[in-house]
């Protein structure tokens, strides 16, 4: 099983970035475990913080993979582009947020991505990455 997961801006500065939101644990540390976790599954992993990167790397694997785990950052209150990227490709999408976004500001309410992700998981912290996965080995 091959699983991608993307991550979206600002996700590099996880483990120093508001970690009273997002935790002190580096997205490098979190993925380590996480492969140690599920030894069978082929992971790949792509952040960037340019939108239409995050386009590119979606359509790069959005039709070899088994799973995209992403979690768009702050565009997914603004990318309608992202959301109609997920919506071109067959292999199905987990959107993932570590806060839990319709406990904070207003405007974080809205998701472009949600509409045409199979699902979402927010505010569980690194655990809603673990959950994706499980959710894709059925």
């Amino acid at each position: 099983m091959k699983i991608a997961i993307i991550n979206g801006p600002n996700l590099n500065l996880l483990g120093t970035r508001e970690p009273g939101i997002y935790g002190s644990q580096t997205f490098e540390a979190f993925y380590s475990e996480l492969q140690k976790l599920f030894p069978d599954i082929s992971f790949h992993y792509f952040q960037s913080n340019v939108e239409g990167e995050l386009i590119n790397e979606l359509q790069r694997v959005g039709f070899d993979y088994d799973g995209i785990i992403m979690n768009p950052g702050g565009y997914t209150h603004t990318s309608v582009a992202i959301g109609d990227a997920i919506a071109a490709i067959k292999t199905p999408v987990i959107e993932v947020h570590i806060s839990n976004v319709h406990a904070r500001e207003d405007f974080r309410k809205l998701s472009h991505v949600s509409a045409k992700a199979k699902g979402t998981i927010a505010g569980l912290g690194m655990k809603g990455y673990e959950l994706a996965v499980r959710f894709f080995m059925g």
